[in-house]
Formats: C-alpha cells, sequence, structure tokens
C-alpha cells in the first residue's frame, strides 16, 4: 500500500470536513484513522437535532449526522481505516498504529490530528464518598441509550451548566428518567439565557453556587450530599451524572513529546493550525474545550485547506512566536504566530476563554502597541472572538491584555 500524503486522526465532523476540504483541493491520498467501527465522533450518541444545517442544509439527528459523514467519504474517495488506534506521534510525521493485526508505523507527508474531547469524570473532580454503581458522563450514558437502548437511572442528579447538560436533561426526560436536580457550583450557568431556564421549565430544580460532597450508596447510588454555602442537604437519587467540563483529547502530544499549550491544554498550534512541529497540524475541539459539531465541521475545513496549500511548500522552518495573555484570560487560540506566506483557510480570528465572569476592557497589543479593544462583560467558557490583523504575522511579541473595571 502506497505511502499516503496526509493522515487525519479522528473520524468526528472536524476530521471528516478535512479530509474533503483537502480532497477537493487537490490532495490525492488522504487517509482517515478512526478508533470506532463508525464516523460522526461523539455526534453519533446523541438521540436529538440539531446537526448539518450549515454544513449540509438540512437537520439531522446524531446518528443520521454520522451516516451522512459516512457517504461523503465515500463520495470523495477517501481512505477511511476504521478500528485503528494510535499510540504515538514521531518526529517526522510517522504514527505507532495499533490495528486487528497488532502494531504497525505509517508515514505521511504531514499528519492533521482531530481527536476531540473528553467529559471530566468523577475521579478528575476530586468527588468523595462511596463507590456505587450509577454514577457515569453524559457522553456514557448517550451511548447507553443510543446503542443499547438501556436507561442506567430513573431519578439521577445531574452536575454542571454547560449545552451538554441540556442535552442529558433532554435524553433522561425523553427516556423514561426525571432528573431530581441540576447541581452547578458556579454563581451563574455557564450555558446563556434562555437556554439557562430549560431545567427550571420542565420542573427540576436548578440548585446554583452548589457542589456534590459525597456519594452515598451500597451496591448502587442511593443519595448525594449537596454543599450550598453553610447549607447541606441530602438528595435521594438513584444516580450521578457528571455533564461537562470538557478537556481536550491531547494524550499523544503529552506522550509523544509534542508541543502542548498549557492554558487549552490542546496542541499549541499557530494561525493555520500547525503545531510547533510543522509536520503535524490539528483542528477541531482538541484545539479547546469545547464547540459545536457545526463549528468544529467548519473549522476542520478551513485548516485542511490551510493544509492542503502547506502540501505545495516545504516544511515550515520558522520559528513560531508564543500568544501571551493575561489573567483572568484562560486560553488564546491560535496560540502561536508564524511568519511568511499566509495561507488561505486556517484559523481567521483568536479564540478566547475566560476563566469567570469578569467586567473589563480587552485588548490585543502587537510589540506593546494596542491594535484592537473592546470593553464588556466576560463570561466563563463563552466564545469570545477577536479579529487576528494581517500585521500580527511580522510581530515579535503578541499579546492580549486585559484591565478589570468595576
Amino acid at each position: 500500500m502506497s505511502q499516503p500524503d496526509v493522515i487525519i486522526i479522528g473520524g468526528g465532523p472536524s476530521g471528516v470536513a478535512a479530509a474533503i476540504s483537502m480532497r477537493k483541493a487537490g490532495i490525492e491520498k488522504v487517509t482517515l484513522l478512526e478508533r470506532e467501527q463508525h464516523l460522526g465522533g461523539a455526534t453519533r450518541h446523541c438521540s436529538h437535532s440539531p446537526f448539518g444545517m450549515l454544513e449540509f442544509g438540512r437537520v439531522y439527528l446524531g446518528a443520521a449526522y454520522g451516516r451522512r459523514l459516512e457517504r461523503e467519504v465515500q463520495t470523495f474517495g477517501i481512505d477511511v481505516r476504521y478500528g485503528h488506534s494510535v499510540a504515538r506521534l514521531g518526529e517526522d510525521g510517522e504514527l505507532l498504529v495499533a490495528n486487528f493485526d497488532g502494531l504497525q508505523t505509517i508515514a505521511a507527508r504531514r499528519v492533521l490530528v482531530t481527536t476531540g474531547v473528553r467529559e471530566t469524570t468523577r475521579a478528575a473532580r476530586l468527588v468523595s464518598g462511596d463507590r456505587p454503581v450509577g454514577v457515569l458522563t453524559t457522553g456514557t450514558l448517550q451511548s447507553y441509550v443510543a446503542f443499547h437502548n438501556m436507561m442506567p437511572f430513573k431519578r439521577p442528579v445531574i452536575v454542571g451548566s454547560e449545552l451538554v447538560t441540556l442535552s442529558a436533561v433532554w435524553t433522561c426526560l425523553s427516556h423514561g428518567a426525571r432528573p431530581v436536580a441540576v447541581v452547578e457550583p458556579r454563581k451563574q450557568a455557564l450555558v446563556r439565557v434562555p437556554l439557562a431556564w430549560f431545567p427550571s421549565l420542565m420542573g427540576i430544580p436548578f440548585h446554583r453556587s452548589a457542589e456534590i460532597v459525597d456519594i452515598l450508596g451500597r451496591g448502587r447510588v442511593e443519595a448525594v450530599v449537596v454543599k450550598r454555602g453553610e447549607t447541606v442537604e441530602t438528595l435521594e437519587c438513584d444516580g450521578v451524572l457528571f455533564s461537562g467540563g470538557f478537556i481536550p483529547e491531547s494524550s499523544l502530544f503529552m506522550t509523544s513529546g509534542l508541543a502542548v499549550d498549557w492554558g487549552s491544554t490542546g496542541p499549541a498550534v499557530d494561525q493555520h493550525g500547525r503545531c510547533e512541529n510543522p509536520h503535524y497540524f490539528a483542528a477541531g475541539n482538541v484545539l479547546r474545550a469545547v464547540e459545536t459539531g457545526g463549528w468544529a465541521f467548519r473549522e476542520g475545513r478551513a485548516v485542511g485547506e490551510a493544509l492542503a496549500a502547506d502540501m505545495l511548500r516545504p516544511v515550515s522552518a520558522e520559528a513560531p512566536v508564543k500568544v501571551t495573555f493575561d489573567a483572568p484570560i484562560k486560553l488564546v487560540v491560535p496560540n502561536l504566530i508564524r511568519s511568511g506566506a499566509d495561507l488561505p483557510g486556517g484559523l481567521r480570528d483568536f479564540q478566547l476563554r475566560f476563566q469567570e465572569r469578569v467586567t473589563g476592557t480587552l485588548a490585543l497589543c502587537i510589540d506593546g502597541r494596542p491594535v484592537w479593544q473592546k470593553r464588556g462583560l466576560w463570561r466563563p467558557e463563552s466564545r469570545t472572538m477577536v479579529p487576528r490583523p494581517d500585521a500580527v504575522r511580522h510581530a515579535q511579541h503578541v499579546h492580549f491584555s486585559f484591565r478589570e473595571e468595576g
């Protein structure tokens, strides 16, 4: 089998869109590696809509959206290898891959990583208590429902207040379960109004500034202990569902010694989606948590366009400039800037996240000079977009400053 020009790791929306984009740009040999037996990533687990409106001009449920992605890769002649899990990234585009036949090494001129995100588990949240059956994440719940038609509880307590939390509430209600409460540690919901009203409109208590401090149960969950300020109460339930708290699935970068941005915990990338090691690119939710499937698709398409143009040039030798920022900014993507020719596609804007709800002035400074600023109320984990000026390509220092104002 001949060596591919490009290998894509991950068959979710961003990986599929990038593959299609590269084939349209004339890249002949595009190989997509997917560890599961179907494409679609996390969208396959979702038994709700809407998916696909901007990409395909119609609305799909999650599973149907995954099948549409599979039809698209067939249409464009993309080599999809199911059951392939990448174990290590090599220095020059060499990959150690595990499949049903064992381990093998494959290589390409460029590699695009689109491995998405994963939810934060109970262990990572440091929630104490017993270890009964019935504690899981939204992704696990939705896979039970979508693939096994099984609802593992009837009266869960749901932790979180992101979009995926609303998906979890709807999955429960539409499959015979009635959540006892939604619990959010922050003062405000992470999802915006009017979506933040959804649990209450469904008759489900929504406790803000609250956290689970203990899980009780012998055999399976029987109750949780919830603390709100100085108040502690016990809620009887038969399950605990941890929703959201997404983090990029960037373990391949960490274990392979490739650069990770510790703000996003995803791979460090420049304005074209190119990593610090220029043989590698990254796109989609592996860059930062978390965006919708449609956003990931469009981002994958744009980075695929840039990667295709990069294939016509020698591997970039320019040392990148790191983008820096002040607290309470949590992350900036892209977090590297390279000089040289500006490729088509790529990441056209800077995307920021804040750690907390704060009012103040955000400014983009290039070589110490402010070139953009805006005053406003900035919300935690909400998407903040800042236009990327062309002058940034020639900068020696790129910095986002923040001045808090009462």
